[in-house]
Order: C-alpha cells, then structure tokens, then sequence
C-alpha cells in the first residue's frame, strides 16, 4: 500500500483536491451599499403583509446627504428599538398605514 492511499481530509472543511480557497486566503467579502439607519420608532399596533409580518418604522440616517433626517420605512422581520439597518436608498418613504 501506498502513502497517498490514506490521505486525511483538511480540518478547515475545504475540498481537499482542486476545491474551495487555499489555506490561509481570505476570500473577497463584496461591496456593501446603501445608508445606515437607526431605528427610533417601531409601530407594532399596525402591521401589513399578509401574514402580519412587515412592520412600519421611523428610523434616522446616520450617513449621506440626508443624515439625521426621520423617514417612515417598512421592514421585514422582527425589529426593535435601536437596531441599525442599512437603507438601499433614503429618497423613498412609506405611507402611513391605515387601518379600516
């Protein structure tokens, strides 16, 4: 029997033939745009979606043109009151949602 016949696996999970980065590289991480904003007021008493699930929020920009400017947002998923989210963009702002 050969050596090569018992070759053990690399421990970082990598492919251990022709696969994944090599040892000790970092992989490129990608650009991140859009603004980053603090969320200042959750209105949990109104929701939308159609499970319930988008809440509106006021949140504040904390970068850009428009920092310290408060806009109306509606986000997905659960949130709370000083959490930072990142804007695509703070030209848009959501309408208030009405409940019949």
């Amino acid at each position: 029997m050969a050596d090569d016949d018992h070759k053990v696996p690399p421990k970082d999970g990598a492919a251990a033939v022709g696969g994944g980065a090599p040892a000790g590289s970092a992989r490129a991480q990608p650009a991140l745009t859009g603004y980053l904003a603090e969320i200042v007021d959750v209105n949990t008493h109104v929701k939308t979606g159609i499970s319930g699930e988008i809440y509106s929020i006021s949140c504040k920009i904390l970068e850009g043109n428009d920092k310290g400017r408060i806009i109306r947002r509606n986000v997905l998923g659960p949130v709370k009151i000083g959490d930072v989210v990142r804007l695509p963009d703070t030209s848009r702002e959501a309408r208030e949602i009405r409940v019949k």
